[in-house]
Formats: structure tokens, C-alpha cells, sequence
């Protein structure tokens, strides 16, 4: 297939194209939803046979199952700091300049602040979404 033929083939919207999409999205909706229920079941029979947050192996027939525990530490910024300072370990806490886009946002639509400096500090993140609705006709 040429690049031509390609993007022929691509620019072409039609009704079937939005009902494939459509019904595709809504199997892999359920199908995500019978998943979940069939993991709860799993990690469920995990728990009772190995133990809550326990690392699990269980083999049935050619399938092999496996649970692995994963951990991550996160320190609560605040009560981190605070207990940095009171232990004058101030080499540990770390000066983060970042603005506060919030008042500056404010300022310039009370015109504190010119706009125009920061138009080049601005940016703009654009996302594209596509859904696909059945209307009832």
C-alpha cells in the first residue's frame, strides 16, 4: 500500500469506523471489569493462603501466578522538615525556587504585573481525546 493509499484510507471517517470504536471500547471496558473482580479473587486467595502483603507463588496446570510486594518510603514534608530544623541538619532540607504562578496569575489580571513579560515563560499543553457515543435515534 502506497503512502497515498494510506492516508486516502485514514482521512475516510464513517459510521461502521465509530461503531467499531465504539463497541471496542465498551469490550474493553467489561473486559477490564471482569479483570479487576478476577484479581480481587486472586489476590483474595493469596491472602488466605500466604498471608496479607505477602509474597505469593502459585502454580495451577501451565499457569503460574505471582504476587510480588512492592515498597516505597515517602516522607511527610512538613514533620521531615520540621525535625531537619529542630536537629539543625539544615544541609538536608533542600531551597526549592519555584514561583507561584497562582498569585502571579492574579497579579496580572489586576494588572500588577504585565502579561506581556511572561508570555515567552508560558506554556500551553494540549491533549486530544477522543470518545465515541451511541445516540439513540
Amino acid at each position: 500500500m502506497s503512502k497515498a493509499t494510506e492516508v486516502e484510507e485514514y482521512s475516510k471517517l464513517s459510521e461502521e469506523m465509530l461503531k467499531k470504536y465504539y463497541d471496542l471500547n465498551f469490550q474493553k471496558k467489561e473486559l477490564e471489569k471482569e479483570m479487576n473482580q478476577i484479581k480481587k479473587q486472586i489476590h483474595h486467595c493469596l491472602d488466605e493462603q500466604f498471608g496479607k502483603q505477602q509474597k505469593a507463588e502459585v502454580q495451577l496446570g501451565k499457569y503460574k501466578a505471582q504476587r510480588i510486594i512492592r515498597s516505597s518510603v515517602h516522607y511527610d514534608q512538613e514533620k521531615t522538615v520540621q525535625k531537619l530544623e529542630e536537629l539543625n541538619l539544615e544541609d538536608f532540607i533542600l531551597q526549592v525556587k519555584q514561583p507561584d504562578t497562582d498569585k502571579l496569575e492574579a497579579a496580572m489580571k489586576i494588572d500588577l504585573v504585565n502579561e506581556e513579560e511572561f508570555r515567552d515563560c508560558k506554556r500551553n499543553k494540549l491533549s486530544q481525546a477522543i470518545t465515541v457515543n451511541e445516540l439513540s435515534i
